[in-house]
C-alpha cells in the first residue's frame, strides 16, 4: 500500500489558500422577488463545512490512528489507505488520489463503524468524521 506524500504549506499564497478553501466565504446573488422583478439582495454563503476539532479532544482510537498513519501501518482493515474521493463535496474539491481514508476503530461496532481519519497531501492536513463523511473537522495539532 502506498502512503501518500505529504508536503509543507509555502507562503503567504499558500496559507490564503488554505484559509479561503477551508472556510472562506463567497458573494451569491439571490432573488428577494418574483423573476420579474429586478431587485436582487446579497447573501454571504458558506463554501464548505469542514469546521475544526482540537486533536486532545479526538477520540483515543483517532490517535491511534494517527499513529499508525505516521508509522505507515500496518493497517487493521484492508480498506485503509486507500483514496477517498470526496463524492460528497464536504471537503475542498482535489485530484483524485489527494485524498486517503482510514478506518478509526468503534469499540462494539459490528464493522468498520462510521469514524475515519480522511488525510490529504499538506502537513498535518487530516480530517476526522464520526458520521461517515457528513460532516469533517481539520484537526488542530496545536491544541
Amino acid at each position: 500500500m502506498r502512503i501518500p506524500p505529504r508536503i509543507t504549506r509555502i507562503g503567504a499564497a499558500g496559507a490564503l489558500a488554505s484559509a479561503l478553501l477551508l472556510g472562506g466565504t463567497a458573494v451569491a446573488a439571490t432573488p428577494v422577488a418574483p423573476a420579474h422583478h429586478a431587485a436582487v439582495h446579497t447573501a454571504a454563503v458558506h463554501v464548505n463545512s469542514v469546521g475544526k476539532v482540537c486533536n486532545s479532544q479526538l477520540p483515543s482510537q483517532a490517535h491511534d490512528t494517527l499513529d499508525l498513519i505516521a508509522k505507515g501501518g500496518p493497517f487493521p482493515y484492508p480498506k485503509d489507505g486507500t483514496v477517498f474521493d470526496n463524492r460528497e463535496g464536504v471537503l475542498p474539491s482535489q485530484d483524485k488520489g489527494y485524498y486517503h481514508e482510514y478506518t478509526v476503530v468503534t469499540p462494539d461496532a459490528p464493522n468498520r463503524g462510521a469514524r475515519r481519519i480522511v488525510t490529504g497531501e499538506q502537513q498535518q492536513e487530516d480530517y476526522y468524521t464520526s458520521d461517515h463523511y457528513k460532516t469533517f473537522n481539520l484537526v488542530d495539532f496545536g491544541c
